[in-house]
Parts: structure tokens; sequence; C-alpha cells
């Protein structure tokens, strides 16, 4: 498993999802309960491909507390190890200041019936409001001594942008990204770029979403085409609950 192939992702589960509909006689909830399900034409994971390029589905379900604890699952189908993902993450999140909100807390990335495969990897993020505009950047660590990681360790940082157009169901998102792994599991020198620009449209629970995904790994001998970290456009369609 390379390094490349660790992350919270998140890139093809986008927006957020709406809480369970509750009885309007029901006393306020210190709970939010979210989920939904995704059909995606590629899952790319810090633009590598985690399905040899091939549709997946995905879904996810989440709880968190008023008080900013946040625990929750999400799943995918892989074309490596035993054909499946699922990334348990917990954390805490809060407002610092009006629209600037912190979040720290921790993934761990599963691949059941795979040996040596569980990946744990802390992060910390902020995440900012101006107008229409939501800003977050954040970084992930992978601690050295993991089985999965054959003792290394890596480091990624990543800012994701998206703007929403006024009176229009339309979402302008991007994002770049930084891998940098001290062995060469993260890509020929240890170093990736990754970036996507999209667009969502969303409907009542339903969102569509279109992506152009790359990288900036080489393209000799055809070396980015064979490690799935090409350029290509992607298709999601999500429904949330």
């Amino acid at each position: 498993m390379r390094f490349s192939k660790i992350m919270l992702g998140a890139l093809a589960l986008a927006g957020a999802t709406p809480a369970l509909a509750q009885d309007e006689t029901d006393p306020p909830s210190e709970f939010t309960i979210a989920g939904g399900a995704t059909v995606v034409t590629d899952y790319r994971f810090r633009g590598f491909s985690q399905t040899s390029e091939e549709p997946t589905i995905q879904g996810t379900f989440s709880v968190t507390h008023d008080s900013g604890l946040y625990v929750g699952v999400w799943g995918s189908g892989i074309s490596f190890a035993n054909g499946t993902e699922i990334d348990l993450y917990g954390g805490f999140a809060k407002e610092i200041v009006p629209g600037l909100t912190g979040d720290i807390g921790a993934t761990i990335y599963l691949y059941p019936g795979a040996s040596n495969s569980t990946v744990i990897e802390p992060y910390v993020a902020l995440t900012g409001t101006i107008g229409p505009a939501t800003v977050k950047g954040s970084v992930a660590w992978a601690p050295s001594g993991q089985d999965s990681l054959a003792g290394f360790s890596g480091v990624y940082a990543y800012t994701d942008v998206a703007v929403a157009i006024p009176s229009t169901p339309l979402k302008l998102k991007g994002h770049l990204g930084y891998s940098d792994s001290d062995s060469f599991l993260g890509g020929a020198d240890g170093e990736v770029l990754d970036y996507s620009v999209g667009v969502e449209a969303s409907y009542k629970n339903f969102t569509l979403g279109v992506s152009y995904v790359n990288t900036d790994e080489p393209t000799a001998f055809g070396y980015k085409d064979a490690i799935g970290a090409d350029g290509t456009v992607l298709v999601s369609f999500g429904a949330a609950f």
C-alpha cells in the first residue's frame, strides 16, 4: 500500500449532510446525526485512484454533540487489499472567533481482512467563512512506526475553497494538496502535489458534482497513468439523510 492511499478526503463525498428530521414535539437533542451515500466514477485519494479508475459506492455516518465532539465512519469500495476501505474518525471542533472554527482529531484507516494495513493519522484544521466563501486549511500527520507504512512517516497539507453562487444551487470548489513522505511511497520522489477544480449542484438532499483532478507526478514512460495519478474528470451523485 502506498502512502498516497491514506487520507480523509474526502473529496468524493462533498457537501454537508443535513441532520435527521426530528419530531416537533420532542425536546431539542444535544446530538446531530447525519449520513449519506454517493456514487463516484473514480475514488481519488490525494490525487491517486483507489479503484483502478473504476466507479464505486461510498457511504458515511456521523454523530456530533453540541459541545463540538464528533465521531463518524466513512466507507468505500477499492481495488486493492480485500476491496473495502473503512475510515473511523473522531475529534473536537469549535468556533474560535465568529466565522473561524478550529478542529482537531484523528482518522483510523482500516482495510478489513488485509494484514498490517491499519493507518492512524491525527489532523488539525481551521475553517473560515467570508460571505459566500468557505476556506479550509488542514494538516494530517501519519507518524512513523506503523507497519502499514513500512515504518515511515508522512505529512499531508491541503486547502479547500468553496464558493456558493448566490440565488443558485451551485457551488464552485477548489482543492490544493501536498504530500511529503520520508520514503518513496508518496510518489516518484516522496513528494506529490494534487489539485482539483469543480462545481456542485444541490437539490433538497441530492448533490451532483463534476470536477477535474490531477497531480504533478511525472509522465515519462507512462508512469503517471500506470499509478492512477493522471488527470481525469470525476462525476459524483450523492443523497444525504
